[in-house]
């Protein structure tokens, strides 16, 4: 009879014929014993069986005693390199960043999705330095050969399968978590840090306030939102490469409505030119500056993308318990890095609660409650991440690199939320714990900066100068104190060396601002130059307008009409009333000549000039109205002047002799109104740009005051005009609802 055909599988004797005698030749003997293969001559053959029914090689129990045995080994080997600490886990892991083709810091099944083009790199890539470039360029290219290589992706493609469907699914619920449940509503912008906390006796600042004062002030802009740099490898390349000073605040991250650019990487000190009146320079005073000087040599910004980076040694941050328990940490810090912010908090409070002697641990929880602060827009969720910050620190055995990131991030969230004097103190003890770090000796000049302290800051820059006298960031901050000290000349060489350095925090506007004011007033024609330069850069619009608090995309021109500025209402009513308004400004300087203040911030090359004030940055002076009350009541039906935040409304009295030196606003937010109320026939001239004029009596000046503009008085009396500040024009309403005060 002959053999039974399989239905299913094609006939039994095809299928078996290779796991008999091998001659494929379908005899009987070949087909009978491949479709009457018991289950016992199958578990024989798998265990050594020979055809001709002998066994051999290792029995059951021995290959089951050999497994132990390795495997035993194996666990004790483990044990022994982790508890002697024979390998370093951080290196060794950090060497698979050479594959990391999606900048997230880790080689991962994304990365694999990337390398074989089933996914586009993210943007901006990462560079690398030439040992890590060749093989991720051999990778790359195998990645792209194509048909040459399609059964090698093929083979990639059915091992990893599994993992790319896990991952997808995980990137759409992270997706679902970051879109949020449709319709919640979003925190309001108000709610987020409104409390601004002063530990000293610092004026308390409305929400976003910054203070418009002395242009060589170095203060801190309050912001309503930042960037989180938590994550461990971008939170060292962040030590390693930004601004030492960085306060890593975006004055109007979150503001709706609000496109302001501010060209620093730190807050800078504003820079108030609170009077902006001029007098005509003379004809050849300003230069065409359209050419920059060849003596300037800072590399360009493609020179400085194309030098390859240095390699930067990955931080330490679990002392030798913290590895033991590197799975839990590691699983905790992966929530973080996913953004699922509550549930990362809840795994390292847990974390704590079981190792409460971890010094990782209680920093990854500090990380958590920083990210949450800034999710949830809480400053006491923040005054916890700073204690935590201060808590990780503390504990013995913590790592000196999981030291330093502590509390240089505490110090920088102190900073943003204005407890200065307690910043000041971490930089202190930073710098008593690593007293040959220099860049966190400039941090700690920063800090006596932002707290008016310029001798102090003075004495730490000399000291790093003493020590690394080519220290490009200590050159810039150094000569910007010679500069607020009015010691102009020594200024310019530092200012201008620390920039061409082009080390970290020396491409700031500025320092091209204060090197480039230093020059004209030592009658040096190369501050244009580095004008032109600074504005190439993006730091100025232009070389004219170098305000550094900037809305992108207002209309900018030195000098405009009334028509041009839609508040045609106001400049009438201001020229209607003109003799109102500077009778009340004549006797206010008859009954208390010290209501009017003298400028007091280094504008003056020569003479008199005072103001007498009666808003401030949108905020009535009720006091100095009661001085000029029918004024103060003309003027309040007018909000695009009362209600300017970034502006003042005041008198201004400059006596014969008086020279402004040329010098810009702080923001390109408003515009500036002059109303001549006592004006001398001749010897009174104000230059905006390359374009001179005069006042007259009873009729408005309207010019735009962050370009550069100057004053001359040569008259043989005073001067008295009521200027009046108004947002731009182009300013939606909500944006100047938002924009913080200047």
């Amino acid at each position: 009879m002959p053999p039974r055909k399989n239905a299913k599988g094609g006939g039994g004797g095809h299928s078996s014929s290779s796991s008999g005698s091998g001659s494929g030749s379908g005899s009987p003997s070949t087909g009978s014993s491949g479709s009457s293969s018991s289950p016992g001559t199958r578990r024989e053959a798998k265990h050594g069986g020979h055809k001709n029914g002998k066994r051999g090689g290792i029995s059951g129990g021995s290959f089951f005693t050999w497994f132990m045995v390795i495997a035993l080994l194996g666990v004790w080997t483990s044990v022994a390199v982790v508890w002697f600490d024979l390998v370093d886990y951080e290196e060794v892991l950090g060497k698979l960043g050479v594959y990391d083709a999606d900048g997230d810091g880790d080689f991962d099944v994304d990365d694999a999705k990337v390398l074989l083009g089933l996914k586009e790199r993210s943007s901006p890539e990462r560079t690398f330095s030439p040992e890590e470039a060749e093989p991720r360029a051999e990778l790359e290219e195998h990645a792209a050969e194509g048909p040459e290589v399609q059964n090698v992706e093929d083979e990639v493609k059915e091992q990893i399968q599994s993992l790319l469907q896990e991952s997808l699914y995980t990137e759409h619920d992270l997706q679902l978590e970051a879109d949020g449940p449709g319709g919640e509503p979003q925190p309001e912008v108000e709610d987020f840090l409104t409390v601004i906390d002063r530990e000293d006796t610092f004026e308390a600042l409305e929400p976003g306030t910054v203070h418009e004062e002395a242009e060589d002030s170095y203060h801190m802009e309050e912001a309503a939102s930042q960037d989180h740099p938590n994550d461990v490898e971008e939170l060292m390349n962040e030590l390693e490469n930004s601004d030492p000073g960085e306060a890593v605040t975006e004055a109007d991250g979150l503001q709706p409505g609000t496109e302001e650019v501010t060209h620093q990487d730190y807050d800078e000190p504003v820079y108030e030119h609170p009077e902006n009146d001029g007098i005509e320079i003379s004809d050849n005073a300003v230069e065409d500056s359209s050419i920059i000087s060849e003596e300037i040599s800072i590399p360009s910004m493609e020179e400085q993308q194309d030098t390859p980076p240095v390699k930067k040694k990955k931080p330490k941050l679990l002392n030798k318990f913290d590895k033991t328990i590197k799975a839990e940490l590691d699983a905790a810090e992966k929530l973080r890095k996913r953004g699922k912010t509550e549930e990362a908090v809840n795994a390292f409070e847990e974390l704590v609660r079981k190792y409460p002697q971890s010094p990782r641990a209680r920093y990854g929880k500090a990380q958590c409650e920083d990210d949450l602060a800034e999710k949830r827009r809480s400053n006491e969720i923040l005054r916890r991440a700073i204690e935590s910050y201060q808590e990780a620190a503390d504990l013995p055995d913590a790592p000196a690199d999981l030291v330093k990131l502590s509390l240089r991030r505490r110090s920088e969230r102190q900073q943003f939320l204005g407890h200065m004097r307690g910043s000041l103190l971490t930089l202190q003890r930073l710098v008593q714990l690593f007293p040959s770090d220099t860049t966190l000796k400039n941090d700690l000049g920063v800090g006596y900066l932002l707290m008016g302290d310029n001798a102090n800051a003075k004495k730490v820059y000399e000291e790093v100068l003493n020590v690394t006298p080519n220290d490009g960031f200590a050159k810039v901050h150094y000569g910007f104190i010679l500069k607020a000290q009015n010691k102009i000349a020594e200024s310019i060489p530092y200012l201008k060396e620390g920039i061409e350095s082009g080390d970290p925090g020396t491409d700031d506007g500025r320092f091209y601002f204060h090197l480039g004011d230093a020059m004209q007033r030592v009658g040096n024609k190369e501050a244009y130059k580095w004008y032109e330069l600074g504005h190439k850069r993006g730091h100025f619009a232009s070389v004219w307008q170098r305000s550094l608090y900037n809305v992108n995309g207002l209309k900018a021109q030195p000098w405009w009409t009334p028509r041009e500025t839609g508040y045609t209402e106001l400049v009438k009513s201001l020229e209607r009333n003109w003799k109102l308004i500077r009778d009340e400004g004549l006797m206010v300087m008859d009954k208390a000549q010290g209501l009017f203040l003298p400028e007091d911030e280094n504008l003056r090359e020569k003479g008199d000039w005072s103001q007498f004030t009666l808003w401030q940055q949108g905020r009535k002076n009720e006091n100095a109205c009661k001085g000029a009350p029918k004024t103060c009541a003309l003027l309040e039906k007018f909000s695009e002047t009362t209600g300017c935040r970034r502006g003042q409304i005041k008198y201004s009295i400059m006596h014969p002799g008086t020279h402004v030196w040329p010098h810009t606003g702080p923001t390109n937010c408003r515009l500036r109104m002059h109303l001549g109320l006592v004006i001398p026939k001749e010897g009174c001239k104000i230059r905006c740009a390359n374009e001179t004029r005069t006042w007259e009596e009873g009729k408005v000046l309207i010019f735009d005051d962050s370009f550069e503009h100057e004053v001359w008085q040569d008259a043989s009396s005073y001067r008295l005009i009521f200027i009046v500040d108004v947002w731009h024009p182009e300013l939606t309403p909500q944006q100047r609802r938002s924009l913080p005060a200047i």
